[in-house]
């Protein structure tokens, strides 16, 4: 799962639709015969938005399942700060002062 999370930090890019969808508009109006090419950069872009989306963790997880996961994450936090807590509690972090 950290190996997906760390293909998707590094293939993050721009995902936007809206400035390909502009210049379409924009060769439209101009009557272009680039709106072609830029119809062939937006499908290329949804593409490759599809794939990064089937290319998700837990995508193939039933939300049943991704909410049990989430629960349990959840109470794996609770008990680590419940842990962290107690320990501050005990002073064990105190430094004896020299004399």
């Amino acid at each position: 799962m950290a190996e997906a999370l760390q293909k998707l930090e590094k293939g993050d890019g721009d995902c936007s639709l809206l400035p390909l969808v502009h210049d379409i508009i924009k060769c439209m109006d101009k009557e272009s015969q680039d709106v072609h090419q830029e119809l062939a950069k937006l499908k290329a872009k949804i593409q490759e938005a599809r794939e990064q989306i089937a290319n998700m963790p837990g995508i193939d997880s039933s939300p049943t399942a991704q909410e049990q996961q989430l629960a349990t994450l959840r109470e794996q936090v609770r008990t680590k700060n419940q842990l962290l807590q107690k320990y501050k509690s005990l002073c064990m972090f105190d430094v004896p002062k020299a004399s």
